[in-house]
């Protein structure tokens, strides 16, 4: 298989690991901490804390299979390569069919929530959009919009800043990361003085069940450590940067859910987040740290920057090396020759997924980001026993603990956190993968470059 071994006009390797850790803490914090908090408040109470620890167990587990595959397999395209190393050409399709669901869509997502608050922010100093620039088509009800003209743009930036190279996409998402690191920090130790034990009692007014759907719901908060392994090609030392980047961001990403979340609840009554979009801000306000609460909100702007442009990474990164395998057209594994990146697969999918964040509703988009994610999880975290099995000689820089028990709970854990997602979201995930089907033995089947046996 081609995406195996270095390909003649690869991608340049000139990552480090703390481009990789900055990468995955750029992906992670975003989306999750400044908007789903105030969200999962409402479904699990204080207990959201609790909810934000089982998520990352889910995701710690699946990390460790990740870290390994990583280590093992250093190419691009993340746990699509390490299912074709393993279970063949088919299964690799079919998730890297659901990758391409879960990055672009978290992208078109993240795009929309990053809309609102820059339109918060400018509104603040007196600028507004015309009413029909600032949503797709019926996202506000009674009010007539026709798309999200903010959304589209802060997709095209990215996009244009992800075809120049990897490099300087790094450079300025460590810029965004730090500015973003500080301003939750600044929340910290400014929201922890006005804490209120009270507001803590009952910790689970939901019982177990609530804590476990907030689980499931701010799982999407930590979505994005696994795009840190779409990198590996483009890694200097991959067999030790990459697990070093995958779990140290994992680890940084869960201490900072788990602080602000409990600052949060401590300060404003869970119940009080009903219909909020900004829960953290909402905190400061509420708190009468009204200057504080402007920087949360540039903080949330730059942190869903950030998300944007790692997804958006990993997006094309997946389809690079997919193209790369002949199971999609040659032209999206092209590398210009000038950036070193596949920059016509770059700009395909960022028009197309920032056309999608113009015109589809929030509410839409998210319905299933989270199932195909735990899905992939599920798969990884099978693939690194069978791939113990089949190649126990394979070099393995990093080695997950506890095979196959750690592999196990990380199914075990991403299961229990799907049967909390809603029947339509499984229904709408068996269509998308129904027509991954209808593609694969349409088209992928005939032109892949090496066509296993077994399929």
């Amino acid at each position: 298989m081609v995406a195996q071994g270095r390909a003649a006009g690869g991608l340049k390797k000139v990552l480090g690991p703390l481009d990789l850790i900055l990468m995955g803490i750029g992906a992670i914090v975003g989306t999750g901490i400044f908007v789903l908090t105030g969200t999962g408040a409402l479904t699990a109470g204080p207990a959201l804390t609790l909810s934000f620890v089982i998520a990352a167990l889910a995701c710690g587990f699946a990390a460790m299979c990740y870290a390994e595959f990583a280590s093992t397999v250093p190419v691009a395209g993340s746990i699509y390569t390490y299912s074709y190393a393993t279970m063949g050409e088919l299964v690799a399709w079919m998730i890297g069919w659901d990758l391409m669901l879960e990055y672009g869509l978290a992208t078109s997502a993240v795009s929309v929530g990053w809309s609102g608050y820059f339109q918060s922010l400018i509104g603040g100093f007196g600028l507004h959009l015309p009413v029909a620039l600032t949503a797709a088509p019926g996202a506000v009800p009674g009010v007539q919009t026709l798309i999200n003209l903010p959304a589209f743009m802060i997709m095209m930036f990215l996009t244009a800043m992800l075809s120049w190279g990897a490099r300087e996409s790094a450079r300025m998402n460590s810029i965004m990361v730090a500015i973003k690191i500080a301003v939750v920090l600044l929340f910290i130790a400014v929201g922890a003085r006005h804490v209120q034990p009270a507001n803590w009692h009952p910790f689970m007014p939901f019982g177990m069940g609530g804590t476990m759907s907030a689980a499931a719901l701010v799982f999407f908060a930590f979505i994005g450590f696994d795009a840190v392994t779409s990198a590996a090609e483009e890694v200097k030392r991959p067999e030790r940067d990459l697990p070093i980047g995958i779990i140290g961001s994992l680890a940084v990403c869960t201490v900072l859910y788990v602080v602000v979340s409990a600052i949060m609840t401590g300060i404003v009554p869970f119940q009080k987040f009903a219909g909020i979009d900004h829960p953290v801000s909402l905190a400061l306000q509420y708190a009468n740290e009204n200057w504080v609460a402007g920087f949360v909100d540039l903080g949330a702007i730059l942190g869903m920057t950030t998300v944007i442009l790692v997804m958006s990474y990993g997006q094309t990164r997946v389809v690079f090396a997919m193209s790369r395998d002949g199971l999609l057209p040659a032209r999206l594994s092209s590398v210009h020759p000038k950036f070193g990146t596949p920059f016509f697969a770059t700009w395909m999918v960022g028009i197309i997924f920032g056309l999608i964040a113009a015109v589809v509703p929030l509410d839409v988009l998210a319905e299933l980001i989270n199932i195909g994610t735990l899905a992939a999880f599920c798969l990884v975290s099978v693939a690194v026993v069978v791939l113990r099995k089949k190649r126990p000689d394979l070099h393995r820089a990093f080695r997950c603990p506890g095979v196959p028990v750690v592999p196990a709970l990380a199914v075990l854990f991403c299961v229990a956190l799907m049967t909390f997602l809603s029947r339509t979201t499984w229904i709408a995930f068996t269509i998308w993968l129904v027509i991954g089907l209808v593609v694969y033995f349409g088209y992928s089947r005939r032109n892949a470059v090496l066509h296993p046996k077994h399929s």
